[in-house]
């Protein structure tokens, strides 16, 4: 009641702001994962969906999910535990609470505030977290080395445990869904809670690779990466140029390289709006995949240095880019230029003249009618020009026409 009874201030107040472990409800010295365990459950309890009629929610969950960055960072706690807030970087705060530094259990609340502090709907449901976090699920083994396949209704999710020996946890597990159908759908990876239900730790959208849409989770001892495509979508949508130097940057090392022996819980999650999900999980052994496994390594690590080498090609392009547009203006501003100056140079030898540009009919010397009568005789007077001047106008004429033509065609 103290937390619904007291607004969450801005950054603006710092003062005002509670302490974390009271935002929590935890003791000062609680686990991580004890902090783990009390943000989920208060995040779910001010989580969007459950919490239409109450505006202050999401300002309560604001305010769960900062303290939650705190104290799930070893450094900012240690930080916090010194010197309370003043040590911490207030506005950097503000900005990271979002779901690039909320560890593991951000993914539970994925894009619910953007950059931009716009609340989307998560994207999974309220329903099936709750379900999960109470331990109320029904789970289907999935053997290593074997494959199950289903359809899982909208905003619906079929659980999973996944039971490893030592061996192959010292191996390294993979989860796969695939569809074949190219539904929409997530895989989520669920960890034991202190409380005894599934707490979500990861998940993963589907992506279109070909003719199936697939999600994979790879546990194999090295840092592995997944691609997040939110954290680019908004650099796309403004200019498709910084989309291309910003695809890789959506690579982000994985929260769990690493799976001990015992049962894992994972889930398919339909995430297509009007029809179920029709889908294909397997869970496989890397022992029988040591090949795969070293050209992962070997890819990511070639994809990490190509993204440093686009950062720095950004620059020089942007740089190439920026200098390109000067010299087009340039170019723009010296052609007038140089037409004026000519059309001046021309407009002066024309000046030198005798006879002044006619004006109207009024022609110099001689009466108008003689001077038209003068015209109808041709312009070669020897009877050896005429050929001559004959063909001259043929090609003027036809060079007219063609002119015509072509001017025709514009307007047209």
């Amino acid at each position: 009641s103290a937390m619904s009874s007291k607004k969450v201030e801005g950054s603006s107040a710092p003062a005002n702001r509670r302490d974390p472990y009271e935002v929590l409800c935890v003791a000062r010295d609680a686990s991580d994962q004890e902090i783990k365990s009390a943000y989920r459950k208060l995040a779910l309890k001010y989580h969007p969906d459950k919490n239409a009629n109450n505006p202050e929610a999401s300002d309560l969950f604001k305010e769960v999910a900062f303290s939650y960055s705190i104290l799930s960072d070893p450094e900012k706690r240690r930080q916090y535990d010194n010197a309370g807030f003043e040590a911490l970087d207030a506005d950097g705060m503000e900005m990271e609470i979002d779901l690039s530094n909320l560890g593991t259990v951000n993914t539970m609340f994925a894009a619910l505030f953007s950059k931009l502090g716009v609340p989307i709907k998560t994207t999974v449901s309220a329903n099936v977290l709750e379900e999960a976090m109470n331990g109320t699920v029904t789970v289907r083994p999935l053997p290593i080395g074997t494959s199950v396949s289903g359809k899982v209704e909208k905003q619906c999710a079929h659980f999973f445990g996944v039971t490893i020996s030592e061996q192959q946890a010292e191996s390294g597990v993979v989860v796969r869904v695939t569809s074949t159908a190219q539904s929409k759908f997530k895989l989520l990876y669920f960890e034991q809670d202190s409380s005894g239900g599934y707490g979500l730790a990861l998940q993963e959208e589907s992506e279109k690779t070909g003719k199936v849409t697939s999600a994979g989770m790879y546990f194999l001892h090295f840092q592995v990466y997944r691609m997040d495509s939110t954290v680019n979508a908004l650099a796309a949508a403004k200019d498709p140029e910084s989309a291309f130097f910003k695809r890789l940057e959506g690579l982000q090392p994985c929260e769990v390289s690493e799976l001990r022996a015992g049962t894992h819980i994972f889930a398919v999650y339909g995430d297509n709006f009007f029809k179920t999900a029709s889908y294909t999980i397997e869970a496989l052994c890397a022992k029988t995949y040591e090949e795969t496994t070293e050209k992962l390594k070997e890819i990511e690590a070639q994809i990490l240095r190509k993204r440093n080498d686009l950062r720095q090609f950004e620059t020089e392009y942007r740089k190439a880019l920026a200098r390109f547009q000067e010299v087009t203006t340039r170019y723009t501003q010296e052609k007038q230029t140089v037409d004026e100056l000519l059309k001046q140079r021309d407009s002066i030898h024309s000046s030198f003249s005798v006879v002044k540009t006619p004006s109207g009919n009024n022609l110099s010397n001689g009466s108008s009618s003689k001077a038209q009568g003068d015209e109808p005789k041709g312009e070669g007077d020897s009877a050896g020009e005429e050929g001559g001047a004959e063909s001259r106008d043929k090609s003027k004429r036809k060079w007219f026409n063609l002119n015509i033509k072509g001017s025709d065609k514009k307007l047209g």
